[in-house]
């Protein structure tokens, strides 16, 4: 295990509605709108959000599904609840079947999570019919799980759980072929309480994993590792992580979503980075209070972001384009 601490300085920049091509609010149906996730299927825009009463505790979470032709106009096309439980954050994929699959944290909170669990929705072929909730299964102890977010490579999927324990928590890597049982892979051992957790591929197979930590200096981290993904590396950053999301810009950058923590409060910003996380020039996008969790992809030379926030009044989704080449240094 090799561990580097990045001392790297942060220039910040302002990103403001001149630099965007387009800022707008896509949902704000619910008193609480927030954690979306981004993708394309079938040259269509997919959302996924949690509508609920509050952040948390609330036992009226339920994930809301959203299409969309051009990022303008969006279509319900399905609903995601299970009574008595919080439907949490929706994190989506598309299967090598060809589906558009959908995880997501189902809990009960009362002063800590009292029940946490994974549950899995497929849509069928045509992204317009989605089935209802499954638990997943898992050759894993069973402790309060989360499987934040899911990546396909070479037909199977890859996802990080974090166990909630007395002891501190846990992040463990998992595989899935089918997206309802996960095999264990590894222990991904950052310390300081990890949890939300991204993974992305280089062009070589090799796999990286921006993870939040909420302990010790509560710094983010990025481990990688080549297949077998067992024998890790870990780049501490110097900023803390919330709804943390990459994409590699190039083989050399990444492009980083995540809540921006500032003395006046935080906010949702795009960082560049190199492989080790030195970050090149953040971007904070309109936002504060209760905010962060970007869905991100790239379209038609633009870096699409869908994020939440509530630095109009109460929190709401809003989607933003950022010309690739003002991401490049």
């Amino acid at each position: 295990m090799v561990l580097l601490v990045l001392m790297a300085g942060i220039v910040e920049s302002a990103w403001s509605q001149e630099n965007a091509t387009k800022i707008h609010t896509v949902w704000d149906k619910a008193p609480h709108n927030a954690f979306p996730d981004l993708i394309r299927f079938k040259n269509h825009f997919y959302a996924a959000i949690r509508e609920g009463n509050n952040h948390m505790p609330d036992k009226s979470g339920q994930v809301r599904l959203l299409r969309s032709k051009d990022g303008e106009d969006w279509e319900d096309v399905g609903l995601l609840d299970l009574a008595n439980y919080d439907v949490r954050e929706a994190r989506l994929s598309v299967t090598p079947e060809g589906r558009i699959m959908v995880l997501t944290a189902v809990g009960v909170y009362d002063k800590g999570y009292q029940e946490l669990f994974p549950m899995v929705s497929f849509s069928d072929k045509s992204g317009l019919n989605f089935s209802d909730l499954t638990r997943t299964t898992m050759d894993l102890s069973s402790s309060l799980d989360w499987i934040w977010s899911l990546t396909w490579h070479k037909n199977v999927g890859y996802g990080v759980i974090y166990q909630i324990k007395e002891g501190g928590w846990e992040t463990h890597l998992l595989k899935t072929v089918d997206g309802k049982h996960f095999e264990w892979v590894s222990q991904i051992d950052t310390g300081g309480n990890p949890n939300e957790a991204t993974i992305r591929f280089d062009r070589k197979g090799k796999m990286y994993v921006l993870v939040r930590r909420e302990a010790d200096d509560q710094m983010g981290m990025i481990a990688s590792a080549e297949f077998p993904y067992k024998d890790w590396e870990f780049s501490r950053l110097n900023i803390r992580l919330g709804g943390p999301n990459f994409l590699f810009l190039n083989k050399d950058q990444l492009v980083i979503g995540s809540r921006y923590h500032q003395p006046g409060g935080p906010k949702t910003a795009i960082f560049t980075s190199d492989l080790d996380g030195n970050f090149l020039s953040p971007m904070v996008l309109p936002s504060g209070g209760d905010t962060s969790y970007p869905g991100m992809i790239f379209h038609k030379r633009h870096l699409w972001v869908m994020y939440y926030s509530s630095h109009e009044g109460k929190s709401n989704i809003y989607l933003t384009q950022i010309p690739i080449k003002q991401l490049k240094p």
